[in-house]
């Protein structure tokens, strides 16, 4: 939320000031300034009000990201109030999925068992 920074910055304004125009923390407005958490419209139209110009001037939308790197998977959902951020190193996941392989396996076995166990319904 570059625009928003920059205006803020060069208004004077610190982030404890802005803060409080939208009743909140200043961890959790820095937050909001960095992208991490969403702003919503009320808000942005208080802080639009606030550095005494229009909300299209320093509104910007962040969309939500898939970020895979080397080692793990980031899902970044910023639709809602917070972001959830999910982060499982890829050796894990191996881990995982053969976990789900061997149930499936025994499964498949239970299920052969059952059917040989059960008498067979005739008409």
């Amino acid at each position: 939320m570059e625009k928003l920074k920059s205006l803020r910055k060069q208004r004077g304004y610190t982030q404890e000031y802005m803060s409080k125009i939208i009743s909140t923390d200043v961890s959790n407005y820095s937050r909001k300034e960095s992208g991490d958490v969403r702003i919503y419209d009320d808000e942005w139209e208080k802080l639009a009000k606030a550095l005494d110009v229009p909300v299209e001037e320093i509104k910007e939308e962040k969309p939500s990201s898939i970020v895979q790197n080397n080692d793990n998977l980031t899902f970044n959902d910023n639709s809602g109030n917070y972001n959830y951020y999910c982060s499982i190193p890829n050796h894990i996941l191996d881990n995982l999925n053969d976990y789900i392989a061997l149930l499936k396996k025994q499964n498949e076995a239970l299920e052969e068992e059952n059917k040989k166990l059960k008498p067979n319904k005739r008409n």
